[in-house]
């Protein structure tokens, strides 16, 4: 994911995070930040601690999270809380947090929080499912887990060639590969060190997986020019054509049966708090009639 699309989701959650905070005067510091914080930006006297950036990166969608653990990620991430504090500050000012519609809104919006987080925590609490269930679904399923050979590689991606070579030159002379990727990689799998994970055939660019697949378990590619930029790959392990192991894809299986168990759980709340619960529906929706159709245009008279 490139640094555009990830500010285009950091400034919709943070958004977010500023009307709330507009009912406390205009300023989205934290006035609770615990002694340790550390402060990270001040922004007319409004203090930006490394809590509020901790608590917004947490906000983001997990596969995105990654890219706010990087030197890049992170400068994004701050320059778009000083933005929104600079916007509450000005909205104060102009007394755009007092209206009758930011009201409405953060009524509007703690509803939706309050339900979110109820279901949120029982949800959760009531679907969870043992190791008992995963293993049958395993066994049941054995012919899904079945993949031809794999390799698992990490890289650095950077965008120019210059930038690679030097990198490069600092991993032949014994640099540690997973401290330049967390540093270095412009990718979102640098906070992991570079780590991409086991894949096989089609699953990457061809330039990449051409350079990847020729490597031994161990062995650093050269520089390795995709569309996306510029690669140093590292193999990390190889493996052959067979059944993946239960622990290697457990997860994989939670993931897969975990929302029809979600689904079962919410389905049985509703019931459980309608039985107990006196509701009277004054008025229903009725679908608007069907229009008319138009009386055919009169004919012309014949001359």
């Amino acid at each position: 994911m490139n640094i555009r699309t990830f500010l285009s989701v950091t400034v919709a959650v943070v958004a977010t995070a500023g009307l709330v905070a507009c009912q406390g005067g205009g300023s989205s510091s934290n006035s609770t930040a615990s002694k340790d914080a550390k402060v990270i930006a001040t922004v007319n006297g409004a203090k930006i601690t490394s809590e509020d950036f901790n608590r917004e990166v947490q906000a983001l969608p997990e596969y995105i999270r990654a890219m706010a653990d990087t030197p890049q990620g992170k400068k994004e991430m701050i320059d778009t809380l000083v933005m929104r504090e600079l916007i509450l500050q000005q909205a104060a000012k102009d007394g755009v947090d007092k209206g009758k519609d930011i009201e409405e809104k953060l009524a509007e919006l703690k509803k939706r929080i309050v339900v979110d987080t109820y279901l949120k925590k029982k949800v959760e609490t009531e679907s969870k499912i043992s190791d008992e269930e995963l293993k049958k679904f395993y066994e049941q399923n054995l012919d899904k887990f079945k993949s031809g050979e794999q390799i698992r590689a990490s890289h650095i991606l950077v965008k120019n060639e210059q930038e690679a070579q030097t990198i490069l030159d600092q991993l032949k002379k014994g640099g540690n590969f997973e401290e330049l990727a967390k540093s270095k990689s412009a990718d979102s799998s640098a906070a992991k060190g570079g780590d991409l994970g086991w894949f096989g055939k089609g699953n990457m660019v061809p330039a990449f997986e051409k350079a990847a697949m020729a490597l031994k378990e161990g062995q650093l590619s050269g520089i390795v020019k995709s569309d996306f930029g510029y690669h140093i790959i590292k193999l990390t392990g190889k493996r052959a054509a067979g059944t993946r192991p239960f622990d290697e894809v457990k997860e994989q299986i939670k993931g897969a049966i975990m929302p029809q168990k979600q689904q079962q759980v919410f389905m049985k709340l509703k019931e459980d708090l309608k039985k107990g619960a006196k509701i009277e529906i004054t008025e229903t929706q009725t679908p608007a009639p069907a229009a008319k159709p138009a009386a055919p245009a009169a004919a012309s008279d014949k001359k």
